[in-house]
């Protein structure tokens, strides 16, 4: 079922999803379940999983070391696979632009239809470590609109190579990001609210978005978001600060502002249990905020350990 039906049929209720990354290779599957069983309590329609992109690791060949390229964490689609057999939700597979070409994601895209995940979320990735500024891969898309109409190509028959005649088209429903104190590498927020508004006249048909920790900069970017004709559904991303390294962390690397009221109570914790406690709280009081006012999903960044999501979702739902 498509991310949108979902919130069709809720009819004006605020769900709950949240998203995961694949574990490090090497890693039982099992750990993952442990974090996901806690959560189903709160039935989430659809779970996302994260793509990472490539890295450059260094191996030792008697004493000469060869860089090679390689994914830490591998497994996007057999982990989306497994879940809806698993739980029997709807999952989303995260598409990049970056470290694939444009024929991998075609593949890509191919098994997702095989394997019935009718939702896809398109998004350009970040810079490899040891980019100043984000590089496309050779024969791989610099943009995510491009990558969108990659995808709603495909969901009119038409592949790279050739248009096919078939009754069995895709019928993916792409998701895309939204940044509602702009992406970090935009002039300003209204010029990335084009670009936003071109994914979505290019096929895009929810967004969610970067996450925030004033939710008057979201409903800024909201109501700015319509009087430029983006109509989609805007699903709200939260993330609990959980450490008091995210003070400095998540500025830097998510160039987001934290409120000074927020920064002053981390300040004052004992230990990172007291941060995660913190974290919890304000997420509790954003999440009530936001689905009084009628948001259509709650979106969750769990990525590790799902204890703090749970404890916001028991206060919520």
């Amino acid at each position: 079922m498509k991310v949108t039906d979902h919130i069709k049929a809720a009819k004006k209720k605020t769900l709950f999803s949240f998203e995961i990354i694949p574990p490090i290779k090497g890693k039982n599957i099992q750990e993952l379940y442990d974090n996901i069983d806690p959560l189903m309590e709160f039935e989430p329609p659809f779970i996302d999983v994260t793509t990472s992109r490539e890295e450059y690791v260094y191996l030792d060949r008697d004493g000469l070391y060869d860089k090679k390229l390689t994914r830490m964490r591998p497994g996007t689609l057999g982990i989306c696979a497994s879940i809806k057999h698993k739980y029997n939700v709807d999952t989303v597979p995260h598409v990049l632009c970056g470290g694939f070409t444009r024929e991998e994601t075609e593949y890509l895209l191919v098994d997702c239809h095989y394997l019935d995940i009718e939702n896809v979320m398109a998004l350009r990735g970040d810079a490899r470590k040891e980019e100043q500024y984000f590089e496309p891969t050779k024969g791989g898309h610099a943009y995510a609109i491009d990558l969108v109409k990659q995808i709603q190509n495909l969901n009119c028959g038409k592949y790279l190579h050739e248009v096919i005649e078939t009754d069995d088209c895709a019928h993916f429903c792409i998701g895309v990001a939204g940044y509602p104190e702009k992406h970090l590498e935009a002039p300003s927020l209204k010029s990335d609210l084009k670009r936003l508004k071109e994914k979505v006249d290019a096929g895009a048909e929810y967004v969610v978005t970067q996450m925030f920790f004033d939710n008057k900069k979201f409903f800024e970017f909201v109501d700015v978001a319509k009087e430029m004709g983006i109509d989609v559904p805007i699903i709200p991303g939260i993330k609990p600060i959980a450490v008091k390294r995210h003070l400095q962390l998540l500025p830097q690397v998510f160039k987001i502002d934290i409120p000074q009221d927020l920064i002053d109570a981390v300040d004052d914790c004992k230990d990172n249990k007291a941060v995660r406690q913190i974290g919890v709280e304000w997420a509790i009081e954003q999440s009530k905020e936001l689905k009084e006012a009628g948001v259509p999903v709650l979106h969750y960044y769990s990525m590790g350990k799902s204890d703090n999501v749970q404890a916001i979702a028991k206060a919520v739902f």
